[in-house]
């Protein structure tokens, strides 16, 4: 299995990239593991919200193949602990999954066809976070999860 962070827009913020590497440089040792910027909808000035996720939305759509099991990355998801979330990381692994791409939206979210064409949601906190922020979570946690599941001491119960 592979697995993909799909972010609209690059990360900026000098100090969260760094995290952000060094957590994809240790997940390096487990999986396939890569982060996909899409670009963010050009103009906004001009666009409403709504069209604005349209927009992103087409550029995020744009990357799957048919066979993907998409999981957003969305405030109104599932919420897990982080064994949970290494048993469901496992269970996509077992279960024949070819690419999990995991993604997180623009500032206003997901349009309706993102939405629809998801296979699941998950939440990283009840607290909102910057898109940024989110990225460098997300790639902690599912380090987190690869250690977990093989019984390394990163994780302690």
């Amino acid at each position: 299995m592979k697995i993909t962070l799909t972010v609209v827009g690059r990360t900026a913020t000098g100090y969260l990239k760094q995290g952000i590497d060094e957590y994809v440089k240790r997940l390096s040792h487990y999986i396939g593991f890569d982060i996909l910027c899409v670009g963010d909808a050009k103009n906004t000035k001009s666009l409403t919200e709504a069209q604005q996720k349209v927009a992103e939305g087409k550029s995020i759509l744009a990357t799957l193949d048919k066979s993907d099991y998409m999981v957003l990355l969305d405030e109104h998801g599932k919420e897990m602990r982080s064994m949970e979330f290494a048993a469901y990381i496992q269970k996509r692994m077992l279960g024949g999954t070819r690419r999990l791409v995991f993604v997180v939206g623009g500032p206003y979210g997901f349009s309706p066809d993102v939405y629809s064409r998801a296979n699941d949601k998950i939440s990283l906190s009840k607290m909102t976070l910057s898109h940024e922020m989110v990225r460098l979570v997300f790639t902690e946690q599912l380090y987190r999860a690869f250690t977990i599941l093989n019984h390394e001491p990163y994780h302690h119960e």
